[in-house]
C-alpha cells in the first residue's frame, strides 16, 4: 500500500495541514484498510493504461485508472455501484509496477472486484458458477487426481469439452491439463519426507495446486536441489494461495485459504524456515496479496519470509558459480518472464543464470503478458483477448533459436505450449539437471 502523503491544499489554514485525516470506507469489507493516500497520489499519467495488455485488445475495457482510482474516488462521492467492467482485468498486475507514484492500483481492483461479485453478481448465473469453480481449482483438482486417469480421459473428449463450454462457459479451445498419476505430496510421502536435516539452512516448501496434482516433477526438481544444497525441506499441509480467487472476486474463499496457510507456515518461522514458492503467482499471493487485503495474525511475517526458488538460492548460495562449473546436454530454450515474476523483479534472473551454462542457449522473448493470465484465458469470451494478447509472445518465441519454452508461471506455461506447440520446463528442472 502507498504511504504516500495526502496532497496539501493551499486555501486551507496552516493548522488544518495534517496528515491525519478520517478514514473514508469505499469498498465493503475494507474497514481494516484505507486506501485514500495511493488514490489520492494518482496524477492520471495513464501509464498503468499504456502497460495494460487487456486495455490493448479490448476497447470496451476502461483501463487500470479507471478501476482504480477514479472508481475509488466516484464511489466516495456518489457511493455508485462497482461497474462490471472490473471483471474484465485479468489481475496480471503490470500496473503496479508501471505506476511511477505507488499508488495500490491491483489492491484496489481485488477489493472492488470482491465488492461486484458479493453484491452485483447474481449467484445463479453461468459467470459466477463458472468462476467459482475455476477460482477453486484446487479443490477440482483433489477430486479429479483420485482418479486421474479417467479424469484426464473425460476432460480430453471433445464432446465433454464442448458441453463445459456450452453449460458453463469454459472455452473449449484448450486441452484441459492432464493431471499426475501421483501427486507430489503422494510422492513425498512415500519418500518419507525430507533427506536432510540442518539446524542452520532451512525451508518450507509452498508448491500450490498445480505442481502438486499436474507437474510434480516441478516439485521433486525443487526438492532435489534444495537438498543438494544442504538444506532441510519440509511440506506442510496448504490450501490454494488464492491467487484465482483474487482474480475471480472470489475474497472470502481466498481468506480461508489464506488463514489456513498463513496458520501452517507461520509457526514454523521462530524454528528458522524461510518460504519456498515455484511458482511467482503463489509468491506473489503470500508476499503482496495477503497482507494488503487480509488482517490475519502472522500474515506479515509469511510475506516477509517468502521467496521464488531461484531467487533464493541466488540471495543464500553462489549459484552463479554452480552453475558456470557444470554442463547438460545442448539444448536451446525461449523464456519468457511471468507478469508476476516482473512485480517482483524476477523477469531476468532465469535468463541471467543460465547463460552461463554450458550446453545451453537462452533467449528471453521479450516483455508482454502471454495473455492467459491464470484463468481468464480459460473464458470462453476471454479467449480470443488472450490469443490477442499472447500473439507478441508467440511470434517472439517462433523467432527464437529455441524450440523449448521455459517459465516459471504454470498457467503461462500452458499458455506458450497452447499457442507454439513447444515443450514447456520450469527453471528448477534444468537446475536439477546442472546441479544435482
Amino acid at each position: 500500500m502507498s504511504d504516500a502523503e495526502s496532497p496539501t491544499n493551499p486555501n486551507l489554514s496552516p493548522g488544518a495541514q495534517t496528515d491525519d485525516f478520517e478514514a473514508v470506507e469505499v469498498f465493503s469489507e475494507s474497514t481494516d484498510m484505507d486506501l485514500r493516500p495511493g488514490a489520492d497520489n494518482c496524477y492520471k499519467c495513464t501509464a498503468c493504461d499504456v502497460s495494460c495488455p487487456v486495455a490493448e485488445v479490448d476497447d470496451e475495457f476502461p483501463g487500470p485508472k479507471f478501476q482504480g482510482p477514479e472508481q475509488w474516488r466516484l464511489k466516495r462521492k456518489d457511493d455508485a455501484a462497482v461497474d462490471d467492467s472490473i471483471m474484465s482485468c485479468s489481475n496480471c498486475m503490470r500496473c503496479d509496477d508501471a505506476c511511477p507514484s505507488g499508488v495500490p492500483l491491483s489492491q484496489m481492483h481485488n477489493t472492488a472486484r470482491g465488492e461486484y461479485v458479493e453484491e452485483e453478481m447474481d449467484k445463479l448465473s453461468r459467470e459466477y458458477i463458472r468462476n467459482r469453480i475455476l477460482a477453486n481449482y484446487g479443490t477440482l483438482a483433489q477430486l479429479g487426481s483420485m482418479f486421474p486417469r479417467l479424469t484426464n480421459a473425460i476432460m480430453g473428449n471433445s464432446v465433454v469439452q464442448q458441453i463445459n463450454e456450452k453449460v458453463l462457459g469454459i472455452t473449449a479451445e484448450r486441452e484441459f491439463p492432464d493431471f499426475a498419476t501421483q501427486t507430489f505430496r503422494e510422492w513425498w510421502n512415500e519418500r518419507g519426507g525430507p533427506k536432510v536435516r540442518s539446524e542452520e539452512k532451512r525451508v518450507a516448501y509452498f508448491h500450490g495446486c498445480y505442481s502438486n496434482y499436474n507437474t510434480p516433477e516441478v516439485g521433486k526438481a525443487m526438492v532435489r536441489v534444495f537438498e543438494s544444497f544442504g538444506y532441510e525441506v519440509v511440506v506442510p499441509k496448504q490450501r490454494c494461495s488464492g491467487t484465482p480467487m483474487f482474480a475471480n472476486g472470489m475474497l472470502e474463499d481466498a481468506k480461508r485459504a489464506a488463514g489456513i496457510n498463513v496458520e501452517n507456515f507461520s509457526g514454523l518461522l521462530n524454528e528458522g524456515y524461510d518460504i519456498i514458492a515455484s511458482c511467482t503467482s503463489c509468491s506473489m499471493s503470500l508476499r503482496q496479496e495477503y497482507p494488503e487485503l487480509f488482517d490475519i495474525d502472522g500474515i506479515k511475517d509469511v510475506s516477509k519470509h517468502t521467496y521464488e526458488a531461484l531467487e533464493y538460492l541466488r540471495i543464500h548460495e553462489d549459484l552463479e558459480s554452480e552453475v558456470r562449473t557444470s554442463s547438460v546436454e545442448d539444448q536451446a530454450f525461449a523464456y519468457h518472464a511471468p507478469c508476476h515474476a516482473r512485480n517482483q523483479g524476477l523477469d531476468r534472473q532465469a535468463v541471467e543464470l543460465f547463460r552461463e551454462l554450458d550446453g545451453v542457449e537462452i533467449e528471453d522473448v521479450g516483455d508482454s503478458c502471454s495473455g492467459i493470465s491464470g484463468t481468464y484465458g480459460w473464458k470462453e469470451e476471454k479467449y480470443d483477448k488472450s490469443m490477442q494478447i499472447g500473439a507478441d509472445m508467440f511470434d517472439h518465441m517462433d523467432h527464437a533459436q529455441g524450440d523449448v519454452g521455459m517459465t516459471e508461471c504454470p498457467t503461462c506455461s500452458m499458455q506458450m505450449e497452447h499457442g507454439t506447440g513447444y515443450d514447456i520446463k520450469h527453471p528448477l528442472q534444468l537446475l536439477e539437471e546442472a546441479v544435482v
